[in-house]
């Protein structure tokens, strides 16, 4: 659904992992019964998810549950996601985002809690600071201050795919840049020459992100991009041996 020409993901991941395209996903269940994901197991918490490297057989030799089954598992049997999909999808339609790309960032910023508040007073699903959602127009009235206004799932969703879109708009073919401008700030971003800065919460946010979308989209878009993918490495080394 995004507007503009997608994106080369796996190219992302590969400049993002130092050499190694791989959308390995690992997550653990806190005691709220939040999910938290990772590219990398940060800690004895994680288990793997997915991974492009495990074969089905070795896989299944070592009770590793497969990707999709485990990973989109989690979608079809959490119901904190379920309570909103529908809104999800309405957001996708209205403001042009690939549906998988909400979904992935919104698992990746709260685990689709809509109650988290961060430390930093980020709020609700999308993880939006009242600054923020005030510049899209939402205001704090009696009683119902704009913060407790984005604990709304609606509220929040459509206020937080607003500004996504507003930042596909000023990086059209760098979703990378997109994310790191959602979880740094655009003025990071272009304080870094326009990219992603070196901070390591923000990469770490980006490559899971991307990791996510990756492998929530279908089989067949993930082949796609592996083809133009292998199609730009070909035209590379021609490049190189011939010029």
């Amino acid at each position: 659904m995004l507007t503009r020409p997608v994106l080369v993901v796996l190219a992302m991941l590969l400049l993002l992992g130092q050499g190694v395209a791989r959308a390995d996903v690992w997550a653990y269940v806190n005691e709220k019964g939040v999910t938290h994901f990772a590219t990398e197991r940060v800690d004895e918490r994680y288990e793997l998810y997915f991974s492009d490297e495990v074969p089905e057989n070795a896989a299944r030799a070592r009770g590793v549950p497969m990707a999709p089954t485990r990973l989109h598992a989690f979608f079809e049997i959490s119901p904190d996601y379920k309570a909103v999909r529908h809104l999800l999808r309405e957001a996708a339609r209205a403001h042009g985002i690939d549906y998988e790309l909400l979904q992935a960032l919104i698992a990746t910023e709260s685990g689709f809690d809509a109650d988290a508040v961060s430390p930093k007073g980020a709020v609700g699903l999308m993880q939006l600071m009242p600054a923020t959602a005030r510049g899209y127009g939402l205001a704090d009235v009696r009683r119902r201050p704009v913060a407790r206004q984005l604990i709304d799932a609606r509220t929040n969703i459509q206020i937080g795919s607003r500004h996504l879109r507003r930042l596909l708009d000023k990086f059209p073919e760098r979703l990378d840049l997109v994310l790191a401008a959602y979880n740094a700030g655009l003025r990071t971003v272009r304080k870094a020459g326009n990219q992603v800065p070196p901070i390591r919460e923000t990469q770490d946010y980006v490559r899971t992100v991307l990791a996510l979308y990756t492998v929530l989209k279908p089989p067949t878009w993930r082949a796609a991009q592996a083809s133009q993918l292998a199609r730009i490495d070909d035209a590379e080394s021609h490049w190189a041996l011939n010029y």
